[in-house]
């Protein structure tokens, strides 16, 4: 008889590299495009378009944005520890100071934006500050390291959830005019980059058939 400690293995994934070196593609690729702070017309165009949509989506916008606050991922642990999967919990809990030392030690030295309010001409602000440096979006971290931690907990309809519900709160910042578009690109690959390397590094639960 099988018990549980050797019904339980766990599985460093190789697909979670791929996860990361696609975000860190991306990132780069954002990079590139919002360097020297600058606002391209295209991307501009993509501003507008989404920060201009009804502003009835206010409320529910700034309720999905809410998904990538720094607490998210804890509260999320805490749930993994609940239910004995420490592997992810771990990981999400380690997603935070990755977090906050890749975006605010890295990316905003590397490239220095300002928010919507002092580079996109008639910017519309629901509630978001109107200055200050938003290149990369920490949001957009936050709800795309999850994604990828938690991916391999998810079913499918679970997975197709959890993705909308990610690049919904990636929109809504563009929409609350809290951030531009390659901000919030940027922060998704971020996101990628960290939860691919966590999920490999820290390994995964995988039952036996």
């Amino acid at each position: 008889m099988r018990t549980e400690r050797t019904a339980l293995r766990v599985h460093r994934p190789v697909a979670a590299l791929w996860v990361a070196l696609a975000g860190l593609a991306l990132t780069v690729f954002a990079s590139l495009g919002a360097r020297d702070g600058r606002v391209s017309g295209a991307e501009r165009a993509v501003f507008r378009a989404i920060n201009g949509l009804p502003d009835w989506l206010e409320r529910p916008m700034w309720a999905l944005q809410l998904l990538g606050l720094l607490g998210t991922p804890i509260i999320v642990a805490v749930v993994m520890l609940v239910t004995r999967r420490w592997r992810p919990a771990l990981a999400l809990l380690l997603l935070v100071p990755l977090k906050l030392v890749a975006e605010r030690q890295v990316l905003k030295k590397l490239v220095e934006r300002q928010r919507p309010g002092q580079n996109e001409p008639g910017a519309v602000l629901r509630n978001v500050p109107p200055a200050g440096l938003s290149y990369p979006s920490g949001h957009a971290i936050v709800v795309a390291g999850m994604l990828v931690i938690l991916w391999p907990y998810l079913g499918r309809t679970g997975r197709v959830v959890a993705t909308l519900l990610a690049l919904g709160a990636g929109v809504a910042r563009v929409y609350l005019g809290a951030h531009n578009p390659l901000d919030v690109v940027a922060g998704f690959g971020l996101g990628l980059l960290l939860g691919g390397l966590l999920t490999f590094l820290v390994g995964i639960h995988r039952s036996p058939a």
